[in-house]
């Protein structure tokens, strides 16, 4: 036998090798694991998909959260301004209130 004969004939064995290794038997046997195999599959992608939504959640409550802060910094900010006694004063002026020109009077110490 030539060369050329050799390897056409172990390219044939491989053929039918892979044909022999895939019949109709073999696949009706394995398709309880062919299902496992299409099931992990589904789980897999459906586990990317809810990873890219809860990281975008995330993304989205943490923007959320940090807008929250700077609010409440600013309202902290303007309540501490408008606490002062000066900016107290000027805001009860239109109401008629002044502020003591004299120290109160206790009651206890009438008696």
């Amino acid at each position: 036998m030539s060369e050329e004969q050799v390897n056409t004939t172990q390219q044939g064995n491989a053929k039918t090798d892979w044909k022999r290794f895939f019949n109709y038997r073999f696949i009706v046997k394995n398709i309880p694991f062919f299902l496992f195999l299409s099931v992990l599959a589904v789980l897999y992608i459906y586990n990317g998909h809810y990873a890219d939504k809860l990281v975008r959640k995330i993304a989205a409550s943490e923007k959320n959260i940090k807008e929250l802060e700077y609010e409440y910094k600013s309202v902290k900010s303007e309540v501490i301004f408008r606490s002062k006694a000066s900016e107290l004063v000027r805001a009860v002026e239109p109401l008629g209130l002044r502020e003591l020109s004299r120290p109160p009077i206790l009651l206890d110490s009438l008696k």
